[in-house]
């Protein structure tokens, strides 16, 4: 447990200037350390955030009888480069199945080794995850999916336990919505099942272009990748290989709202524009300019911002993991804002804390409006999620007097070192031990 302690004297009093770094992507450092699972020998997975999870998911998969080596740079310095390390992972030839509640439950990217368990060990027993509160992710896909590769799926005594008499067969599969974690899942399965799957209406996130080229480059064979529709042709075996997880569009869109909020001129190295085209777009629209570099791209805002509408849907579209900034962002803009939350249906705990800082909002089911206020207030706040928690941390930037974020652990499960980065380039951020 922690707590993060901003001071400001209210927006655009104390502005950003400098650089910071964008490593590897949380959302698919993990998922690929899970895909190692679906080939004997020695993978090394480069480009890994210092975050929780990676060595939460690495003690996940030494419990399957993995030796697992995480290694961070010994000078990391988040006000030099990035602290990003490497995952050495030794899968053996033969695997436990069972991931075990204890671990599971402090990560929700656990259910990511369901896929690769059932391909590899023909059964998996993986308890029902755990992780942020921001609402049910319903596995009804991935568990449907699964059967219809032929595997035999029930839920007993907490355990998602899949069984697969004579092993998976290609299919056809349609996914209701595009799911990152069942698509995923769904295609770690079908690598190695018999014949060709065709999934339906999958997800397109860079961090799934990123798995299954990881994939292609083990040796699954894979068509459509970046597509809606992706076709794959099983195969009996995949090898060990090395891959460089990419840029977390995430971490690099919060540091352009870092920006947009406290002000001042930030160069994101590692960012990449076109990760987060529809976000820059509302921001340039809005009075922030944006230039792209050699390494990455500039933010710059020197006065308030205008107000912007957002809905989040899956990628291409605004990402919901932005959407409490966005929010944060409207709470000191000029004019009103309509945010819209299609994704988790429990993302607006985060308006409850926003408002103990003083933001003019109201929320009605998944819409909520946020009316701009020309400065916030330091007050004690809680972090429910990872986001919600950063976001609560950038907010501080904007109110005057001191906010204290408590549960700060949420924090550090998706950003590296985030209240030192954020001190390197003048904010007034620390971290408090409880």
């Amino acid at each position: 447990m922690g707590s993060f302690r901003v001071v400001s004297e209210g927006p655009l009093t104390r502005p950003l200037s400098g650089t910071v770094y964008v490593g590897g992507a949380k959302n698919s450092a993990l998922k690929l350390m899970a895909a190692t699972l679906l080939a004997p020998g020695r993978s090394v997975v480069h480009n890994v955030p210092d975050i929780l999870d990676v060595a939460v998911m690495g003690e996940l998969l030494r419990t399957l009888g993995c030796e697992v080596e995480i290694a961070y740079p010994e000078d990391a310095d988040p006000t030099t480069g990035s602290t990003a390390g490497r995952v050495t992972i030794d899968v053996p030839e033969e695997l436990e199945h069972e991931a075990p509640y204890e671990l599971v439950r402090r990560l929700r990217a656990s259910i990511s080794v369901l896929g690769p368990l059932v391909a590899r060990c023909h059964r998996a027993s993986v308890a029902l995850p755990g992780g942020d509160a921001i609402g049910s992710r319903g596995l009804d896909m991935h568990i449907t999916g699964l059967q219809e590769l032929g595997a035999v799926v029930r839920i007993e005594h907490g355990q998602v336990v899949a069984e697969v008499p004579d092993g998976l067969l290609g299919t056809n599969l349609w996914l209701d919505f595009p799911s990152v974690g069942a698509t995923e899942n769904l295609v770690m399965a079908a690598v190695l099942a018999r014949g060709t799957t065709v999934i339906d209406n999958v997800a397109r996130e860079p961090e799934i272009i990123d798995l299954c080229q990881m994939l292609s480059a083990m040796g699954a064979r894979i068509e459509g990748i970046s597509s809606s529709t992706l076709v794959i042709e099983g195969v009996e075996r995949l090898h060990p290989v090395e891959h460089s997880t990419v840029t977390d569009r995430i971490v690099a869109g919060t540091w352009v709202f870092a920006t947009a909020i406290a002000g001042g001129d930030l160069h994101i190295d590692g960012g990449v524009t076109h990760h987060l085209d529809i976000v820059l777009d509302k921001l340039v629209a809005s009075g922030a300019e944006i230039e792209s570099t050699e390494t990455g791209f500039s933010v710059r805002t020197h006065r308030r911002l205008r107000s912007f509408d957002v809905s989040t849907l899956p990628y291409p579209g605004f990402p919901t993991d932005l959407q409490p900034f966005a929010m944060a962002l409207a709470a000191v803009s000029s004019g009103t804002a309509m945010i819209t939350e299609n994704v988790f249906e429990a993302r607006f705990m985060f308006a409850q804390e926003l408002a103990r800082l003083g933001a003019d909002l109201r929320t009605d089911g998944h819409h909520a409006v946020v009316r701009g206020v020309p400065t916030l207030s330091g007050a004690p706040v809680v972090a429910h999620d990872i986001r919600a928690g950063a976001a609560l941390v950038l907010g501080g930037l904007a109110a005057q007097g001191a906010t204290v974020v408590a549960e700060s652990q949420h924090i550090d499960r998706g950003y590296p070192w985030f209240a030192e980065a954020l001190a390197a380039v003048g904010a007034d951020v620390s971290r408090l031990q409880d």
